[in-house]
């Protein structure tokens, strides 16, 4: 039989509060135990002395017979003492996921193509616009109303 040193949840809704037990490893979260060896109450301050409390002679008792603590649990151990536990390094954790990062692509895409554009049109000789071409222009807009107003 496997045995895991885990928290099984109690407390109210967006109120948590754990009780530190010894189960085995295929019972539910919060179902059946072997022994409550202690509590977790997470609303408290880290600093505070109720926030964790564990009977230190029943973990030394349970780790002894082969029980694997989790890892939030392993934690606690490890500041009384009980157990050693080795710092993770989540090193991917801040990186950006995949869309994330295909989005920062097309943005930064977006961004030198603009860049580029702009680049193109200061280097661009300036044409002069003649006064003869914009009546030429206008002249059509005109004349379009009076077509419709024959075709009446």
């Amino acid at each position: 039989m496997a045995l895991k040193i885990r928290l099984a949840r109690a407390g109210s809704k967006k109120r948590p509060y754990y009780h530190i037990v010894i189960a085995d490893a295929r019972a539910p979260r919060d179902g059946r135990f072997i022994e409550r060896i202690g509590s977790y109450s997470p609303l408290l301050a880290k600093d505070s002395a109720d926030r964790v409390k564990v009977n230190v002679e029943r973990a030394k008792y349970w780790l002894s017979v082969g029980a694997q603590a989790t890892d939030r649990v392993a934690r606690f151990l490890d500041a009384e003492g009980l157990l050693k536990r080795e710092a993770r390094q989540n090193l991917k954790k801040g990186e950006p996921g995949a869309k994330a990062k295909e989005r920062a692509e097309e943005k930064a895409q977006a961004a030198a193509d603009a860049k580029v554009a702009e680049e193109e049109a200061k280097n661009a000789p300036k044409e002069e616009v003649s006064a003869e071409e914009i009546p030429a222009e206008e002249a059509p807009k005109e004349e379009a109303p009076a077509a419709d107003a024959k075709a009446e």
